[in-house]
């Protein structure tokens, strides 16, 4: 299993050489487009990122062993880009990996600075929500370990 920080320089090399944030932008939708869509069961309220202007839900469950596996969607292309490489560089990872895990990702390859106001604090949304929902997990964890 690759770690956090391998996944994200996995991320990084896909968007070297793109200088052009069209083509930057494109790589966002196509990864996407590539999310595994979420079960509408899952599709609830309680799942619904709050801060978020376009709709996006996180569902997560721990595996047997330990890891939690992250499932997502959302609405919108790029929002979904952007759910989709939090998933693929989050899910499947301890909580504690996922809370302690410096995500410089995002600032490596520029996405922040070229993100609407509106879609920034929709990115820290889902940041937040994965981080809560890892701390739960991992809360949850270490009360069946005592």
């Amino acid at each position: 299993m690759k770690t956090i920080s391998e996944l994200q320089e996995e991320v990084i090399e896909e968007f070297d050489g793109l200088d052009d944030w069209m083509d930057r932008y494109a790589v966002i939708i196509d990864m996407g487009n590539a999310l595994e869509p979420l079960d509408e069961a899952h599709k609830t309220p309680e799942n619904l990122i709050d801060g978020c202007q376009s709709r996006v839900w996180v569902h997560a469950t721990t595996t047997a062993d330990g890891l939690l596996h992250i499932e997502a969607d959302s609405d919108a292309l790029i929002v979904k880009g952007i759910i989709a490489m939090l998933v693929r560089v989050l899910g499947d990872h301890t909580p504690h990996d996922i809370l302690e895990a410096d995500l410089h990702f995002i600032a490596d390859i520029g996405l922040q600075d070229h993100l609407s106001p509106t879609r920034s604090n929709g990115l820290l949304a889902m940041l937040r929500r994965i981080r809560d929902i890892a701390a739960t997990a991992g809360a949850a964890q270490n009360e069946n370990i005592q």
